[in-house]
């Protein structure tokens, strides 16, 4: 398998384990009576497997997304965007296109 696959896999499964775990943590301190609606009533259980479902997708490609981010190489320009010390204004030239 590649080693991207492969990479996307492994934070793909964290994220989807953090969202399961955050899940499970609303419900577990009553965050705005979660505990009573997944306990006390009958679509209890169809609600907080919705919400963990959506928070495994969501925490999934969040962690996919930093991973591949996090891929990025340095820019190795010698570009330096520093202003003169001199205190003196240096004149650019810029294009009109109106």
């Amino acid at each position: 398998m590649p080693k991207l696959i492969k990479l996307l896999l492994r934070h793909a499964l964290g994220g989807a384990f953090a969202g399961v775990v955050f899940s499970g943590l609303l419900i577990w301190s009553n965050v705005v009576g979660l505990r009573h609606l997944v306990l006390e009533t009958a679509d209890g259980p169809l609600a907080a497997g919705i919400m963990t479902v959506f928070f495994v997708i969501t925490f999934a490609s969040v962690q996919m997304g930093r991973a591949i981010m996090a891929m990025a190489e340095p820019a190795d320009d010698d570009t330096d965007y520093t202003p003169p010390s001199s205190g003196q204004l240096v004149p650019v030239r810029v294009e009109n296109r109106g």
